[in-house]
């Protein structure tokens, strides 16, 4: 059953990064045992969110702190560090906030923030079977004689077993693409823990289905009420990108750690410590190298989303969409390398069973797919060479010019 915890209500950024530090610190202390035995992070979950963390995307205008970007990626960093499945988990509801500032309606916002600065989460129930484009979504709300109803089927449904709200991406009568937020525990709702990845193992990321779910005006919030494009989706993409960046941090550390405390010198290298060998000082200093400039790119898309925000130049928007592609890239590309690079040189005794040292290598392969990166080179091209920007949904086709 999902509970509610009323939330500290953060006011600076400073304090929101220095509860992520300590939290981060709690988390890791069970992290490996969590993963081993597929065991939901419930309390972890309600600490995480009662601790203010998840009310900090929520405009000033709205009694949140509003934190800038960076902020809210370093946040993501530090507790997917420590927990990559926590780090995922409230993903989403970042999303979900970022799309309330562009979407919603005064009256929408008014109650949605007010319901996430008060503790509630909001998970996702975006993806159906068969990977369909929102346009081509099979789930629908129909407008009736009594209200409206919600039916449809959602798979990859990150955060949804332990949310307040579930964001169910719809359409309506018309066709036209929305987003309908519906109780956790309405009449209708069934949400399904069968997600066996062998990777973010506690995720809960199963389905969701719906089932002639009632709903009323207020809960079906309109995609794209202003035509202009927006940076929303840059936002949720660089938090995929800093739960990843999170992910090869917690490799590299623990192959450090291993390297100082247990691992033997490679036969024939001539030094008595492993920490000594100069190819793995080179390894080490590469890796070292990868994961700054990946957390450079980071916060560099950071910077231009949090001016990209609000009634922002189209030219900046594209900046800071693209710049996005590019942290995703170095991203993606650091995790994978450092949590695969680990045993390689940490030695044969770092992939005993009772270390659990592969779930780096198995989160960071399982969450870097959520979307094709070799796509992202794509776009980028596409951006520096042609001066065009790429529908992130379908990046083979390109649909806007920078210049208007």
């Amino acid at each position: 059953m999902t509970t509610t915890t009323r939330a500290n209500i953060i006011r600076s950024e400073q304090e929101a990064i220095e509860i992520a530090r300590r939290l981060a610190r709690e988390f890791a202390v069970d992290a490996s045992a969590r993963d081993r035995e597929r065991r939901l992070p419930l309390n972890e979950v309600e600490t995480f969110s009662a601790s203010g963390l998840w009310g900090i995307g929520v405009p000033r205008a709205f009694g949140g702190a509003d934190v800038s970007v960076r902020i809210i990626a370093d946040v993501f960093e530090a507790i997917s560090a420590a927990d990559s499945s926590l780090g995922q988990i409230p993903q989403n509801h970042f999303a979900t906030l970022e799309r309330l500032r562009h979407d919603g309606t005064p009256s929408q916002q008014d109650f949605f923030f007010s319901r996430a600065l008060a503790g509630e989460r909001f998970g996702n129930a975006t993806a159906e079977p068969g990977d369909r484009l929102p346009s081509e979504h099979e789930t629908r709300v129909r407008r009736t004689a009594g209200g409206f109803v919600l039916t449809g089927r959602k798979v990859y449904s990150t955060g949804a077993l332990f949310a307040h709200w579930i964001p169910v991406a719809a359409r309506d009568d018309d066709g036209l693409t929305v987003t309908a937020f519906v109780a956790r525990h309405a009449r209708g709702v069934e949400v399904i823990d069968d997600w066996s990845g062998f990777g973010q193992r506690t995720t809960a990321s199963g389905q969701v289905r719906l089932d002639d779910v009632v709903i009323d005006e207020l809960q079906i919030v309109k995609r794209g009420r202003r035509e202009r494009i927006d940076a929303a989706n840059a936002v949720s993409q660089l938090i995929h990108a800093a739960i990843d960046l999170g992910i090869g941090r917690a490799a590299l550390d623990d192959t450090k750690r291993f390297l100082r405390e247990l691992s033997h010198p490679a036969r024939g290298s001539a030094v008595t410590r492993a920490l000594e060998d100069p190819f793995t000082l080179r390894d080490i200093g590469s890796l070292t190298v990868d994961y700054h400039a990946a957390q450079a790119l980071k916060a560099r898309a950071a910077l231009l989303i949090d001016a990209a925000r609000g009634d922002a130049e189209h030219r900046d928007v594209a900046a800071a969409i693209v710049a996005t592609a590019e942290a995703k890239i170095l991203t993606t590309r650091f995790a994978l390398d450092a949590s695969n690079k680990l045993f390689e040189l940490a030695g044969t005794q770092s992939t005993l069973q009772s270390h659990n040292l592969d779930r780096h290598w198995r989160n960071a392969r399982t969450h870097t797919l959520h979307d094709s990166v070799r796509w992202k080179y794509h776009a980028v091209g596409q951006y520096e060479l042609n001066a065009l920007l790429c529908d992130p949904f379908t990046y083979a086709h390109p649909y806007k010019a920078i210049e208007e």
